[in-house]
């Protein structure tokens, strides 16, 4: 096997009211002005022709066989002010 490092950097415009929130288990999550909170992550995506549409799957063995390769996840999320 052979090590695949992928990098998750999003640039967002958010409401002024989402809060960045830590979980008790030291996951930085976004707490939406709702009560709802976000947490975003790598999700895969399938096609059966790379110039076709892509989507998630329904099937769990298919989406868990891919998840169990990641060894290890981190996102950030900063706020920037300007």
């Amino acid at each position: 096997m052979k090590k695949l490092q992928v990098t998750l950097q999003l640039d967002m415009t958010v409401p002024d009211d989402w809060e960045l929130v830590t979980t008790s288990e030291g996951t930085p999550v976004i707490r939406m002005a709702d009560g709802q909170y976000l947490d975003i992550t790598m999700e895969p995506l399938f096609a059966t022709d790379p110039e076709d549409l892509w989507s998630s799957t329904d099937d769990e063995a298919a989406l868990h066989e891919v998840l169990e390769m990641v060894d290890s996840e981190e996102v950030q999320y900063t706020f920037v002010t300007q």
